[in-house]
């Protein structure tokens, strides 16, 4: 990763002219199963643009889980920066939201001038706090089949995306085709020095594009950034595979030390 870091060819990303910058947003794109993606400095950042790209009216409401990384551990940034409203739901001990507590969450009265109107749904797979559990495809079409029913849209807060994916033995398109913009953190089990990848449609990224810059994220010779979550990428399955094999080891182990 340091070699690729110095080896960089670099340009000027807030105009577009990055090449290395260039590349891994396409890779994304590409990994996401979406039109496009643009490399975020963290996964706070990518979270948080995310909502504001999804909620653009003040008051806006955002349902997601009480255990969730967004909820948690992001400060209230969508409150603090956003004007929007986080809704916490019941999270159930394998990472699932409550889907009865979900559905009567919604705030669909709309223009009840009484309620905050839910615009957004946000999921966390794999899930952090409740010790990496990965959510079902299932479960991902069934959070959809509400949100449709609604008009309401969906985040994936995919930190661990790949880690999902591996798990499911699936591509990490297959988890995503069901959530309108995913996050993905570079810095985390891929372990890249820095970085998060934000994906969605071409407009929610154009969207996100501006946000990022009123946030402080337009940098210039990015690519220096960008090289190491290349390499990350590359041997993202063929690394993460070996984790899991090991972590299962790890895990039996102390089990029988425990008998």
């Amino acid at each position: 990763m340091r070699r690729a870091m110095a080896e960089a060819e670099v340009g000027d990303d807030v105009y577009g002219e990055d090449p290395t910058m260039n590349q891994i947003q396409r890779q994304a794109a590409q990994l996401f199963g979406m039109q496009d993606a643009l490399f975020m400095c963290t996964g706070t950042m990518a979270n948080l643009t995310a909502v504001m790209s999804h909620c653009r009216r003040r008051g806006a409401e955002v349902l997601l889980g009480d255990e969730s990384h967004m909820y948690i551990y992001e400060q209230g940034n969508m409150a603090q920066v956003a004007g929007v409203f986080p809704r916490p739901v019941r999270t159930l001990k394998d990472g699932r939201l409550d889907l009865e507590d979900l559905e009567s969450k919604i705030q669909h009265w709309y223009p009840d001038v009484h309620f905050a109107q839910t615009q957004l749904i946000c999921l966390e797979n794999s899930h952090n706090r409740m010790g990496g559990r990965v959510l079902p495809i299932s479960y991902m079409k069934e959070v959809r089949d509400i949100a449709d029913r609604y008009g309401l849209k969906i985040h994936l807060d995919g930190a661990r995306l790949i880690n999902a994916a591996v798990s499911l033995g699936v591509e990490p398109a297959e988890i995503v085709k069901y959530c309108d913009s995913v996050s993905l953190c570079l810095s985390k089990g891929l372990g890249a020095p820095v970085g998060s990848l934000l994906g969605g449609t071409a407009e929610f990224v154009a969207d996100a594009r501006r946000i990022r810059k009123m946030l402080g994220g337009g940098m210039r010779q990015a690519g220096v950034m960008a090289a190491p979550g290349l390499v990350a990428l590359k041997h993202a399955r063929e690394n993460l595979t070996l984790d899991h094999q090991n972590a299962k080891t790890f895990a039996k182990g102390k089990s029988a030390d425990a008998g």
